[in-house]
C-alpha cells in the first residue's frame, strides 16, 4: 500500500523483527506464486481477495490492509488504468488483455512486510507488457541503489531516470516508505526527485538494518492521477495503462536483502 512514511526518524530493525518480517515477506512472494495463477479472465478480485485472506490466516499471519485507515479489504487491486488501492469486488471481473496489479501486507509478530506484482490476464497486447518490464526493471536497479551509506535520492533518482529513458512517466502523487512496525514508517521513498516536495527524505543516509518498501508506479502517459468517489482508487488521469512492482528490502553491509521472496 502505498503512502508518504511517517514523520517520526527511521529506525533500524533488530535480529528477531527481521526474522518476523522475513516470514511475512515469504507469506507474501507465496501468496503472489498462488495469486498469479488464480488471475485469469473471468475470476473476479473479489474472489481473489478471499483467497488472499485464507491463505495469510493459514500460515497464521494477519492482513496488514484489512483495517488500516479503515480499508475494508486484504488486498489493493489495480486494473489497467488504475495505480493503486482499488477495493476487489466480486462485480470486478477480470478480462482477457488486462494487467492487474495486486498489492498485498502482511503482519507476523506485529511487524509488516508489503509487496505488489502487476498480473497479465491471459495474452496482454506488446505495449502492456513493455510496461511492465520498465516497471519491474525499475524497482530492480532501485533496489540496486540501497545500501549502507547511500541516500533515499539514490533510489529515487535511480528509478526515475529508467523509467523516463524507457518513455513513460513516475507517478508522483504516491511513494514507496520505511516499513516494520507499522505499514508505513520513515522514511518517504519518492520514485523521483523534487527537493521541494520531499525537503528531508532524499536525505536521510541508508543503515543497516533499515526496512524499505520500494514501489514504482509508472503511468504509460502523463504522470497525473485522478481519485475516484470511493476515496481510495487512484487512476491515470489519462486513461492509460499504470503498473506497479514493489518489495520489501532490508539495508545489509552490502546488497539489499529482499524479504518478499520465497524461502
Amino acid at each position: 500500500m502505498s503512502r508518504r512514511g511517517s514523520d517520526r526518524a527511521p529506525t533500524r530493525k533488530s535480529r528477531r523483527e527481521l526474522a518476523a518480517m522475513s516470514a511475512a515477506g515469504r507469506i507474501i512472494a507465496e501468496l503472489l506464486d498462488l495469486l498469479e495463477g488464480k488471475a485469469v479472465p473471468g475470476v473476479s478480485t473479489g474472489e481473489l481477495d478471499e483467497i488472499a485472506e485464507q491463505f495469510i490466516r493459514e500460515r497464521r499471519g494477519k492482513p496488514s490492509f484489512k483495517g488500516l485507515y479503515d480499508y475494508p479489504a486484504t488486498i489493493c487491486c489495480a486494473p489497467n488504468d488504475v495505480v493503486v488501492h482499488s477495493i476487489p469486488s466480486r462485480q470486478s471481473v477480470l478480462r482477457e488483455g488486462d494487467i492487474l496489479g495486486v498489492d498485498v501486507g502482511v503482519e507476523v509478530d506485529g511487524l509488516h512486510a508489503d509487496g505488489t506484482r502487476t498480473f497479465a490476464i491471459g495474452e496482454i497486447s506488446e505495449r502492456a507488457r513493455r510496461l511492465m518490464d520498465a516497471t519491474r526493471e525499475a524497482l530492480a536497479k532501485g533496489i540496486e541503489q540501497a545500501v549502507e551509506g547511500a541516500t533515499v535520492e539514490g533510489i529515487s533518482r535511480t528509478v526515475e531516470s529508467h523509467v523516463v529513458a524507457a518513455g513513460y512517466s513516475v507517478v508522483r502523487d504516491l511513494t514507496g516508505h520505511g516499513i516494520g512496525r507499522r505499514v508505513h514508517e520513515a522514511p518517504s521513498v519518492p520514485n523521483f526527485v523534487d527537493h521541494q516536495v520531499f525537503p528531508h527524505d532524499y536525505g536521510v543516509r541508508l543503515q543497516r538494518g533499515m526496512t524499505l518498501a520500494i514501489e514504482p508506479m509508472v503511468a504509460e502517459g502523463g504522470p497525473r492521477v485522478v481519485q475516484d468517489a470511493d476515496g481510495w482508487t487512484y487512476r491515470t488521469a489519462d486513461g492509460k495503462l499504470s503498473a506497479h512492482f514493489e518489495h520489501t528490502v532490508v539495508i545489509t553491509r552490502g546488497a539489499a536483502r529482499i524479504l518478499t521472496v520465497a524461502g
